[in-house]
This record gives C-alpha cells, sequence and structure tokens, in this order.
C-alpha cells in the first residue's frame, strides 16, 4: 500500500504551497523562495518514508501471523489498518 509520490508531483506540490504561502502577507521568507520550496520537498519526502515505513511494519506483522492471510482479504484489510494505525499511534499521529 506505498504511497509513492513521483518526482514531478512533489515538485508539484511544492510550488503550489510556496504559492500559496507567498499570497499570506502574514508569511516571510528567511530563505530565497527556491530555498523554501525546497524545504518542502524534502519534508514531502521525509513523510513519505515515514508512511512507507509504517505500511512496511503493518505488512510485516500480517505476514509473522501464524495463519497466512491473503493480501487483500476482508480480514488482511483490518489487520492492516489496525497495525498501521497502531504504529502510527507509537508516533503521536493519530489522535484517538
Amino acid at each position: 500500500m506505498s504511497s509513492r509520490l513521483s518526482r514531478e508531483k512533489i515538485n508539484y506540490l511544492s510550488t503550489r504551497i510556496l504559492e500559496v504561502l507567498s499570497k499570506n502577507d502574514t508569511v516571510e521568507y528567511l530563505d530565497e523562495p527556491n530555498e523554501v520550496r525546497l524545504s518542502i520537498v524534502r519534508a514531502i519526502e521525509e513523510e513519505m518514508r515515514l508512511y512507507d515505513q509504517l505500511d512496511k511494519k503493518a505488512t510485516d506483522k500480517i505476514q509473522s501471523q501464524k495463519k497466512p492471510i491473503e493480501e487483500g482479504s476482508r480480514e488482511w484489510e483490518i489487520l492492516y489498518r489496525k497495525y498501521y494505525n497502531e504504529e502510527l499511534s507509537k508516533l503521536g499521529k493519530l489522535s484517538e
């Protein structure tokens, strides 16, 4: 269930975010706009890596079950959501 974004999409998103920030009179850049955009790119990539790690942990937990669980089945989906949310909660990224 990887949520990979292409480099093009990340660049597109970072440019749009920078445009929105530029229209906000209360936002002041402490760096050149392109440096700010590159920081946004790094933040998106870091967040994607984190969610990929959570995906792997959830998938590994399912695969470690004694009883084989077919990927895509209802049981697999329920366990995936459960384990993924558990990992997310550990990071404080999910409010319960």
